[in-house]
């Protein structure tokens, strides 16, 4: 009986001894959940890139998502014994970095074994780790290799892996290579980072997505969404640090010398599902016409609280009117559009209403003939403009009144891409869809302003000129 106590109490000693050093099973298993962190994992996207602050906790994903993945554990994806690449800018950040969080959460009897580029096997924390190869849930191993982007673009060819995870921004042509890498087997890209280089490539591919890939996702991640780091920390990080380097290292944002003219956009909060929008909210459609120069429409709702919804986007270049009129109108009737007397209204710029050497008629004339009732008569003050859809982004208390559906993916691309220039002027590059939004928004603001300044005199004025004019036209008939 003796024996069997004592050899219970080794297995219980050791469980304990295991779940003490089991890190993974901690992770997000608590009443505190870092909620973007869990957004990461659950993805299915096979290009997910996480734009973090530094202690934002962006790290975490990667090498908890690279554990699991490698365990065969991940409970949120299909499971199989796995070959991979972590990848860091140095050996010295691997090490320092990427490597420390891949030890911190593997535990001790799940590695088989580990190579090392530099260092001691028995002390792998402190070298350079090449590789391990780690016990799956399969009765199998799958291993983790670890490479950095200074040794050059040739030491990433010939491999085939089912995923590859970047530890701060890679070169280009690193990046590139390394999807073919996971091409044969259908394999994942992610990537999480502090934006500190300015407008690069990822900018351009990821945050953007400019070439509208379907398997492309990110989300952005600040202090704020860390619940495990201490409010007063916070603050002390806060106030060490200048407004410019508060947005990439505490807010995760690329930024460039002006900075963004739409700061307020959020993505997470102005971006949301298409849903059914009730007949009762629409509105019009705002066109910024371009023939040469993409043309960009968007159809405009209005909710009973003042609430603006871009909800369907057509966006071309290339063009004639009658190419465009004919998707308007497809458009329209996917939407069960409204139409005023018998044709579609909508806003445009008013050069739509000059004629050039291309054509005797206008643009207004063009889209008329094609039973599209344009208004040119737009407020194109650019500053003021700007200042309207900012209070529709973020009003006085931080609410927002701008809301686009996600497939509208041209205009978020501009919202979250224009810049100010060194003239205190907005980057006039890629603002088409800006231009037809901000007419939209001045327009309702317009009309806002002359409803609100009608007092119960100025009405009751307007109703009796409206009687005298109906009197005057029955005796005029009479």
């Amino acid at each position: 009986m003796n024996e069997l106590n004592y050899k219970l109490n080794l297995v219980k000693n050791e469980i304990i001894k295991r779940k003490k050093n089991d890190f993974l099973s901690l992770y997000n298993s608590g009443e505190i959940i870092h909620e973007k962190q869990m957004l990461f994992h659950k993805c299915d996207k096979k290009n997910r890139w996480v734009f973090g602050g530094n202690r934002s906790g962006k790290t975490e994903c990667g090498a908890v998502e690279t554990v699991w993945l490698a365990r065969g554990i991940h409970p949120f994806k299909t499971n199989k014994p796995i070959s991979c690449w972590v990848v860091s800018l140095s050996k010295q950040v691997q090490r320092d970095v990427a490597q420390e969080k891949i030890l911190h959460y593997l535990r001790h009897d799940w590695i088989e074994k580990i190579v090392m580029s530099s260092g001691r096997q028995d002390s792998a924390e402190s070298g350079i780790i090449d590789f391990i190869l780690v016990r799956n849930v399969f009765g199998s191993l799958s291993k983790i290799g670890f490479k950095s982007c200074d040794q050059g673009r040739e030491k990433f060819q010939g491999s085939s892996l089912d995923f590859v995870w970047f530890d701060e921004e890679p070169p280009f042509d690193i990046y590139q290579e390394c999807r073919m890498r996971v091409l044969d087997k259908r394999g994942m890209i992610f990537g999480t980072m502090t934006p500190l280089k300015g407008l690069t490539w990822v900018y351009n591919d990821i945050y953007l997505n400019q070439n509208n890939d379907d398997e492309v996702w990110h989300i952005e991640m600040e202090w704020a969404d860390n619940p495990f780091l201490d409010k007063e920390e916070i603050e002390a990080m806060t106030k060490s640090l200048s407004k410019e380097e508060l947005e990439s290292r505490r807010y995760g944002k690329f930024m460039q010398n002006g900075g963004l003219v739409y700061s307020e956009f959020d993505e997470n909060v102005h971006v949301i599902e298409p849903f059914d929008v009730p007949k009762e909210w629409q509105d019009t459609i705002s066109i910024d016409p371009g023939l040469n120069n993409p043309l960009s429409a968007h159809w405009y709702c209005e909710d009973f609280d003042g609430n603006v919804y871009v909800i369907a986007e057509h966006f071309a270049q290339g063009k004639d009117v009658l190419y465009h009129a004919s998707k308007i109108k497809e458009i329209c009737k996917k939407l069960d559009w409204h139409f005023t007397n018998g044709k579609i209204s909508a806003l445009i710029d008013s050069a739509a209403s000059q004629r050039t050497l291309a054509s005797s008629k206008s643009v207004v004339e063009l889209f008329y003939e094609n039973d599209i009732l344009v208004n040119p008569r737009v407020n194109k003050d650019m500053f003021s403009g700007i200042n309207t859809v900012k209070r529709y982004l973020k009003d006085g208390e931080g609410r927002p009144h701008l809301f686009i559906f996600k497939n509208c993916t041209n205009l978020i691309r501009e919202l979250k891409s224009y810049w100010w220039g060194d003239n205190d002027l907005p980057i006039k590059r890629d603002d088409h869809c800006l231009d037809e939004m901000r007419y939209y928004l001045m327009n309702k603001s317009l009309k806002m302003k002359i409803k609100e300044k009608k007092n119960e005199i100025q009405r009751d004025k307007e109703r009796l000129i409206k009687r005298l004019k109906s009197s005057s036209r029955k005796n005029y008939q009479a």
